[in-house]
């Protein structure tokens, strides 16, 4: 069997669009989820108990369904009782509301990290609340969780591929429709994968860089190292 690219290459400009659309899609979707998964996380942490328990509830649920029921409920079921949008938007929402409840739990396991004493400290210096779960908390949370937050936002991102079940033509889509008009099947989903995958590098690549300008990771890394090096080595010239 010879491999035949240039059919497949001739109709780039519809994977260009795709892959244009993917990223425009996953970037909405990391930050507004990242904003809801903040909030749940707040709420379940420090909120009354029925706001953690209706919290508590959403994200058992998103978590323990698959999310292409959560795509088709969303951009099928709710026409039903007159709601009604886009295909892309059902699918951004779709994206936002699943990975709204998988950073809640993240963020969560990281402000309860935060160890007590540290909040007293604030509050022995006369910091505000707000002070206190910005520098105190929120910050060395977030450092704490940074990787799993990566690996979440790339899973989202490769998600996005499942929206092409409603219609909508990201890269999926548009693979599908280029494989549909060429019978290049195999030509056009090894295009398809090496896409995905320099896509999740950079993803990863700048997530990296986020981490260690705004989170001060790569600089954490290494104290940690010092701390735990021996103490022959501590002393050394």
């Amino acid at each position: 069997m010879e491999l035949q690219f240039a059919p497949v290459v001739a109709d780039a400009s519809i994977l260009i669009a795709g892959l244009w659309l993917t990223a425009k899609l996953s970037l909405a979707a990391i930050i507004l989820g990242s904003m809801i998964g903040l909030a749940a996380a707040i709420v379940r942490t420090q909120g009354p108990p029925g706001g953690r328990w209706s919290i508590d509830a959403y994200v058992e649920l998103i978590r323990n369904t698959p999310f292409l029921v959560q795509l088709y409920i969303i951009f099928f079921g709710l026409p039903a009782i007159g709601i009604r949008m886009p295909a892309e938007y059902a699918g951004l929402l779709a994206m936002t509301i699943n990975l709204g409840a998988y950073t809640a739990e993240i963020f969560r396991a990281g402000i309860e990290s935060v160890h007590r004493s540290q909040i007293e400290a604030g509050l022995s210096l006369a910091m505000t609340r707000g002070q206190i779960f910005r520098h105190v908390i929120l910050r060395p949370a977030l450092a704490r969780v940074w990787p799993s937050l990566t690996s979440q936002y790339i899973l989202i991102m490769l998600a996005s591929s499942v929206c092409s079940f409603i219609s909508v033509e990201e890269l999926s889509g548009g693979a599908a429709l280029i494989q549909s008009n060429t019978f290049r099947s195999l030509e056009v989903y090894l295009l398809v994968t090496a896409i995905y995958l320099g896509l999740a590098l950079v993803l990863k690549g700048l997530l990296a860089i986020v981490g260690r300008v705004f989170l001060q990771l790569g600089n954490r890394t290494g104290r940690d190292r010092r701390r735990h090096a021996s103490p022959a080595a501590s002393v050394a010239p």
